[in-house]
């Protein structure tokens, strides 16, 4: 991969995140202006919010509902969900892999060898329902290996973890990588591109996109809106009807 690659490469994430990230953050923020869309515990609710704000008015209420969920649950959601389709419109769609269970398929810029490759988005995108489901993929490339007699070895099956350090799995990640390779972060990146340097550049390419963002009207309006609902259905909990 040269300079220009590179730079194409990173262009596109730039793009991937307007398009697509960005786009469903904010889509999935409008969302919020309802309590429907939350399961509320009653019993913490308004604690939250006087340990928030120090008052348990309507603004509060809707604070500690909606921000919570736009700032932590719901972008990592969209992360998460869309990991292989970020990695794929980086490289042009070349890496899909044709083997069921395998997200990609690329050439190790290590060692040489074609890796097949699980994809998670970060530490812990991985649940303990998922470590056998992985396992079940990784066997069933063995035996199609050994049916088509393809030149696969144990190395060659990689759980792949877009960021993070090694040290920073969570338990589950930790089970698969203890009979499968895990490339997590740094080192996926650079087995992947065969540049050192690309993971830190790919998280400066899409800082430069963050200076772009200013959805603070889209927020004020979805906590607003909230805050109206929980004054009808909610009348007896705020302690000040203040806005």
């Amino acid at each position: 991969m040269n300079t220009e690659q590179k730079q194409q490469i990173l262009e596109r994430a730039k793009d991937w995140m307007r398009s697509s990230l960005i786009s469903n953050h904010l889509s999935n923020t409008k969302k919020l202006n309802k309590l429907s869309e939350f399961k509320i515990n009653p019993f913490l609710w308004p604690y939250l919010a006087s340990y928030y704000k120090g008052n348990t008015d309507y603004r509060s209420l809707a604070e500690v509902l909606v921000l919570p969920r736009i700032l932590g649950t719901s972008i990592s959601t969209t992360f998460g969900n869309e990991a292989q389709r970020f990695v794929s419109t980086l490289f042009a769609g070349s890496t899909g892999s044709v083997v069921s269970g395998i997200d990609i398929e690329f050439i190790d810029a290590v060692d040489g060898r074609k890796k097949y490759c699980q994809l998670k988005a970060g530490p812990s995108s991985l649940n303990k329902d998922d470590v056998t489901t992985i396992s079940d993929h990784f066997k069933a490339v063995k035996n199609l290996a050994r049916t088509n007699s393809l030149p696969l070895q144990h190395d060659d099956l990689v759980l792949g973890v877009l960021y993070g350090e090694p040290a920073e799995m969570n338990a589950n990640i930790k089970t698969v990588a203890k009979d499968y390779i895990l490339y997590a972060g740094k080192e996926f990146w650079f087995r992947f591109t065969g540049d050192e340097n690309f993971y830190e550049d790919l998280a400066l390419a899409m800082a430069e996109v963050a200076e772009e963002v200013d959805v603070r009207e889209v927020i004020e309006t979805t906590i607003s809106e909230l805050a109206e609902e929980i004054i009808q259905k909610y009348p007896e909990i705020s302690k000040s009807k203040k806005m």
